[in-house]
């Protein structure tokens, strides 16, 4: 029974189904459920499972490997050039920083070999992605400073097992130990010369970005085309699959492998797609992962050595807080994200579990070293998240910089026609103009303190996130016919639109866009309308000049008109091209050469001179005019 496939699903399914609901009530999050769960079921409590527990662990990576794409997926190549410094600074002096000091405490305090202290120090500087990641995202914490240091951090972290790999052989002082378990090697470009698999390592990544950049949107849309999702779902995964085989083939990280596809794609129009399919996968997986985590943790090797473990699990945690804190301090981050960043980053990684075995594979320490290390690094990652809440409820709160308290979303109770999202100084003179004009709309806003200014002045604002479904239904959304979203970062508007489109699909979505690319992104959406921030504005600024330079009434208000038709059709046109950036010089280029020629063609038609009907007195003495001539 114990090794019927479906009995190991129903243990696990199980396991995960009552734990982390439970877990996730006592405020302990979901990793600290799933890793309970494992412990329960696992040999030395439930016994429900045994040994297979590691095969599983080892299938569950991919969980990770799925992460690391979505991660990418939401990483365009901009914002990961604009991540430079922290990956390279921060994520590659905690690394050096961390394995030197390991090193150097293990050469202190033990009687092993440097070389043995050079590969535990190389193998705890590493920290765990799935868990941590996993956790920030659950608190919501990703797009903090801190939880995008930690990010970077791990990113090093990830590239860094390539070379760490590649050095542990020259680190060997036993003999090689062919019988040693865990993950075997299968890297066929192993016999090659060192700069063969320089070049072959180079190619693949190569590949993979070229096949990201011209190949794969190509055959995305083809799926697409057939309309059947299931095959779109198989692509989706057949893609993840794919990549994970060719980086392992050549020893290379699988994780970072679908990281780079995913930062490819991007920019690709089935991003979301993507995102959406591979979503309930990443989760499964990880859950999975983090369960068999749980289960693999030797009670026995414990038992026998519980102040040796304590040591090592306690010392490491210590050494990487203090390094992680002073760190985050020369990198000049505040309090609150230091202690964040340090909290979450400090335990062992799921690559140590890799690069133990690779290290007694290859004679750089006997079992005897690896096993209480693998033992501790197991107990630190399932410490994680006890120490982040540690450090939620008990440091920050002493520590940290003061915060208010979240504000619980309001109680809407409005039932109009229109809903504007966003209330500030845009959202607001929509609201105020349709208002004077007999619509009432319900007004949603996330900034609390200008909700509360609002509301001294006698208007009903609403705060709350409209990203969130349960807001716009209880605004009313299933029943009212527009949404205007006004809000003034692109990423919320982009989720309030996504959060419409998938519950309250009848509603007609008017977007308000700040900059070229989130116009373009806004107008590849095919939404209602889509309008630019300071567009009118600027355009009746430019009449007016025109105005006070001479021309005529009727000419400056044709001019206008006319000006912000080709203007909008040139900016759809330029859409379509600006994943590319020559043909998108071109095109703009071109573009505009092309409005000027239409308005001096329309300038100097004759008829134009015909109609005085513009001139009247009242307009020719406007108060702007007149302002303007004093």
């Amino acid at each position: 029974m114990e090794g019927n496939l479906f009995y190991q699903a129903f243990v696990y399914l199980s396991a995960a189904v009552v734990a982390v609901p439970l877990a996730k009530k006592l405020g302990l999050g979901s990793v600290l459920g799933y890793l309970i769960a494992g412990i329960l079921i696992g040999p030395y409590v439930l016994e429900l499972v045994g040994e297979e527990g590691q095969d599983v662990m080892h299938f569950a990576e991919f969980g990770v490997v799925m992460m690391l794409f979505l991660v990418g997926l939401e990483l365009q190549p901009s914002i990961l050039w604009k991540l430079r410094a922290p990956i390279l600074g921060l994520g590659g002096l905690q690394v050096l920083v961390t394995a030197a000091v390991v090193a150097a405490i293990v050469i202190v305090s033990t009687s092993l070999e440097w070389q043995i202290a050079v590969a535990i120090g190389l193998t705890l500087a590493l920290s765990s992605t799935a868990i941590v990641l996993q956790t920030l995202n659950e608190k919501g914490l990703m797009k903090t400073e801190g939880g995008q240091n930690a990010f970077s951090v791990l990113l090093m972290q990830d590239i860094a097992v390539i070379p760490i790999l590649a050095f542990f052989p020259l680190l060997a002082t036993q003999e090689i130990d062919q019988s040693a378990g865990g993950h075997e090697s299968h890297n066929f470009i192993e016999s090659y010369p060192i700069w063969a698999q320089t070049l072959i390592i180079c190619a693949v990544i190569a590949s993979i970005i070229l096949a990201g950049r011209y190949l794969l949107s190509y055959i995305f849309r083809l799926i697409a085309e057939t309309k059947l999702r299931e095959l779109f779902t198989a692509a989706s995964l057949l893609l993840v699959i794919g990549i994970t085989l060719l980086m392992t083939s050549v020893g290379l990280s699988p994780a970072l492998g679908t990281f780079v596809a995913g930062v490819v794609l991007a920019q690709s129009e089935y991003r979301h797609e993507l995102e959406t399919d591979i979503e309930p996968f990443k989760g499964l997986l990880l859950g999975l992962f983090f369960i068999a985590v749980g289960a693999s943790i030797d009670f026995n090797l414990i038992y026998e050595h519980p102040a040796l473990i304590t040591e090592i699990v306690l010392g490491l945690i210590i050494v990487k807080l203090a390094i992680l804190v002073i760190i985050g301090k020369i990198f000049g981050m505040k309090q609150d994200n230091n202690l964040m960043f340090a909290f979450s980053l400090a335990q062992g990684g799921e690559f140590a579990f890799v690069l133990l075995s690779y290290a007694l594979q290859n004679g750089v320490m006997t079992k005897e070293v690896s096993d209480p290390l693998i033992a501790s690094v197991a107990i630190s990652m399932a410490l994680t998240p006890l120490l982040m809440l540690f450090n939620e409820k008990l440091i920050q709160p002493r520590f940290g910089t003061k915060e208010k308290t979240k504000r619980k979303q309001d109680e809407v109770e409005e039932n109009n026609s229109v809903i504007i999202a966003g209330f500030g100084r845009y959202g607001s003179i929509i609201g105020r103009f349709l208002q004077a004009n007999g619509i009432q709309a319900t007004y949603l806003d996330l900034d609390p303190n200008n909700v509360d200014r609002l509301r001294k002045f006698g208007l009903k604002v609403f705060y709350g996130d409209a990203s969130r479904h349960d807001l716009l239904h209880a605004a009313k959304a299933d029943e009212a016919k527009l949404l205007i979203v006004a809000v003034d970062k692109p990423d919320k508007s982009l989720e309030i639109i996504e959060t419409a489109e998938k519950h309250f699909p009848h509603l007609k979505i008017m977007v308000r866009t700040q900059n070229w690319s989130d116009h373009y992104e806004m107008l590849e959406k095919d939404l209602f309308g889509v309008y630019r921030e300071f567009s009118d504005t600027a355009l009746r600024m430019g009449a007016d000049a025109l105005g006070f330079m001479g021309h005529r009434k009727y000419q400056v208000q044709r001019s206008l008109k006319k000006f912000r038709k080709h203007d909008e059709n040139f900016l759809r046109e330029l859409a379509k091209s600006r994943h590319e950036e020559k043909n998108l010089l071109q095109h703009g280029k071109r573009g505009m050469e092309s409005i000027e020629v239409l308005m001096l063609e329309d300038m100097t038609k004759e008829s134009l001179s015909k109609d005085f009907g513009w001139e009247s007195n009242s307009i020719k003495q406007d108060d702007l005019f007149k302002n303007l001539e004093k």
